[in-house]
């Protein structure tokens, strides 16, 4: 009897994600599933050190055992919806580079409190949901040039890259010259640089969870040698969220201010752009494109996405967004979103690990590797910029090279965005310039002028 009961749900489990129409089975998926996990789990630690209140925001930041809890039932949420109404074998968790985005830019740079950048990061949520399920999203991505949106790409990953550096001290800050190099016998220094190569090492052999591996490694040595504390604990009850749930809702009449507008339109930019080029990517990989290169249930896919960001900023963290690591689990043989079901299991399950994770997202000397590899990762868009042609490579060099410069990403974003139409006027062709990026442009001009005031 028990036996028919698991051929039955087993049946139901395969019509419903289509595994069998898909060349998989159910056993390849659950194993995607834990592949995938073991990928991007290094979330966990990272997003707390970025966002938390004993990383570089300090007071400023949000407590870090809710930023822990809101990063795994945000992944938890959002991977799930993406599991069970797109169905597709992408996890979602809170994006890294839109992290450092909310953290150094919104809550350090323009001085905006965490619970209203929160708030922030919902309406940027609901507009995504809005542009999802219209064909205005097919409109604006077609008003970006492709060269701009490689160029923000690559320019989120020299950032979230300066980040690791300046955590790892490896660049430090100089009087004479801005940056330097730091003090190589420092010991907190020495274990990130160890980190970095043994991470790489993994990456590079072609390790799925490369960077989880380093990140364990680096604090295993850390505690041995007393450069990072032992955790008191291994096991908690989730806690925290009493902290921030809802906030984002409270702050909401906050966020509607010229500010927040850029700060809004920027978290889109990026989040928009970046989910799209995840999804096509991990898609085409497990062989889910169709004939035309499109994406099916796109709609639902970048729906998805969107429900992950608002309920992730509901809940208590930055934007929540598509990972690539989930190319890990498609190379596992993950086609169907049980794979993102089963992902979502195993972040349920971390979220009672926080005694663990804490002591790693303390630690700007363990967490730095990962913020450089992403980086690495996130840079390889810069192969696919036309540099041969002026009218591209100069608006992609300033949205690159400023945003880790002014260490913000909606400077470079913004100067990106306003060099593009000039340098299109000069080549004389200004009717190539989709009316849209003129608004985009006025709308940044207008954020200088306020940065300046």
């Amino acid at each position: 009897m028990a036996t028919g009961l698991l051929t039955r749900t087993r049946g139901r489990v395969d019509s419903f994600f289509g595994i069998g129409i898909h060349g998989s089975t159910v056993r390849r998926e659950l194993m995607a599933g834990t592949v995938t996990f073991l990928a991007m789990c290094y979330v966990l630690a990272v997003n707390p050190s970025i966002l938390g209140d004993q990383g570089d925001l300090g007071a400023q930041g949000i407590p870090t055992q809710a930023v822990f809890t809101a990063t795994a039932v945000a992944a938890v949420v959002g991977t799930l919806v993406m599991g069970l109404w797109a169905r597709y074998p992408v996890a979602l968790a809170p994006g890294m580079g839109l992290n450092a985005f909310f953290a150094y830019s919104v809550v350090l740079g323009m001085g905006i409190p965490w619970q209203v950048a929160l708030s922030g990061t919902l309406l940027s949520g609901v507009i995504f949901f809005v542009l999802a399920v219209t064909k205005i999203r097919e409109k604006i991505l077609n008003a970006i040039p492709l060269q701009l949106k490689l160029a923000v790409a690559a320019g989120v990953g020299t950032f979230v890259a300066f980040l690791g550096l300046k955590n790892a001290g490896i660049v430090v800050d100089n009087s004479s010259t801005l940056v330097g190099l730091g003090d190589f016998t420092q010991g907190t220094t020495v274990l990130a640089l160890f980190g970095l190569v043994l991470t790489v090492v993994f990456l590079v052999r072609g390790w799925h969870g490369a960077v989880l591996y380093g990140i364990v490694a680096t604090a295993v040595i850390g505690m041995i040698s007393g450069l990072v504390d032992i955790p008191d604990g291994v096991v908690s009850m989730p806690q925290g969220l009493d902290e921030t749930f809802g906030q984002a809702l409270v702050h909401l009449p906050d966020a509607f201010t010229a500010q927040m507008a850029v700060v809004v339109l920027t978290m889109l930019f990026v989040d928009f752009f970046d989910a799209s080029g995840t999804l096509i990517g991990v898609a085409n990989q497990a062989g889910l494109l169709n004939a035309k290169g499109e994406l099916p249930r796109a709609s639902s896919a970048l729906s998805a996405d969107a429900v992950g960001t608002m309920a992730g900023a509901v809940i208590g963290t930055s934007t929540t967004t598509a990972y690539v690591e989930s190319t890990a689990g498609v190379s596992a043989g993950g086609r169907t979103g049980l794979t993102a079901v089963v992902t979502a299991v195993w972040f349920a399950v971390a979220m009672f690990f926080f005694p663990i994770f804490a002591v790693v997202a303390g630690s700007g000397a363990v967490t730095a590797a990962a913020l450089i590899v992403v980086g690495v990762l996130m840079a390889r868009s810069l192969g696919d910029i036309d540099w041969s042609r002026l009218e591209f490579a100069v608006p992609a060099f300033i949205t690159i090279i400023m945003m880790p410069l002014t260490y913000s990403i909606a400077n470079g974003l913004a100067m990106g965005m306003i060099f593009y139409p000039v340098v299109m006027v000069a080549r004389g062709r200004f009717r190539e310039v989709h009316p849209v990026m003129w608004a985009l442009t006025a709308i940044f001009l207008a954020y200088f002028f306020l940065l300046a005031e």
